[in-house]
């Protein structure tokens, strides 16, 4: 079965940086719904569409198309005091926004960068954004999506 609208995905696949540098190992395989969900970067569906199981690609993206430009507003110094003693570097956390009833609530996964003894640094961009990357994948299997996938718009 090729690669088409409304099937699911499963890919083996890696992420390195320009110059080799191992990013994800994608220790877990990637199952997404192809067909312009969303569900994966569009380089890349572009890239996927009509293939079938046991095909291999590479793909280049640069942060546009990926990951997103580093952003220097989403970091943060925060007091040392609003954080529990067993913080470390490198944790990452969801904070929850609430907006009002016309809004709909926002998640912003955060990375603690720093602790120092007054100060936490937290940065709420995605670890790799800003790197040109380059995502190796070979497609796993391809299976038609069930309407409740089709009607959540990813896979389950």
């Amino acid at each position: 079965m090729n690669i088409s609208k409304n099937s699911v995905v499963t890919l083996e696949y890696t992420i390195k940086d320009t110059e080799g540098h191992l990013l994800d190992s994608g220790a877990d395989p990637l199952i997404y719904l192809h067909g312009g969900y969303n569900d994966i970067f569009t380089k890349i569906e572009k890239e996927l569409d009509g293939k079938k199981v046991g095909d291999s690609i590479e793909v280049a993206l640069n942060p546009k198309e990926s990951f997103g430009e580093y952003d220097k507003s989403l970091v943060s110094v925060e007091e040392r005091g609003e954080f529990d003693d067993q913080i470390f570097v490198g944790e990452q956390f969801v904070e929850i926004i609430e907006g009002d009833e016309l809004e709909d609530e926002q998640k912003i996964s955060y990375t603690i960068k720093e602790i120092t003894k007054d100060t936490v640094t937290l940065d709420g961009n995605h670890p790799l954004a800003g790197i040109d990357v380059i995502f190796k994948a070979t497609i796993l299997a391809v299976r038609k999506a069930t309407a409740l996938e089709i009607k959540a718009e990813h896979a389950r």
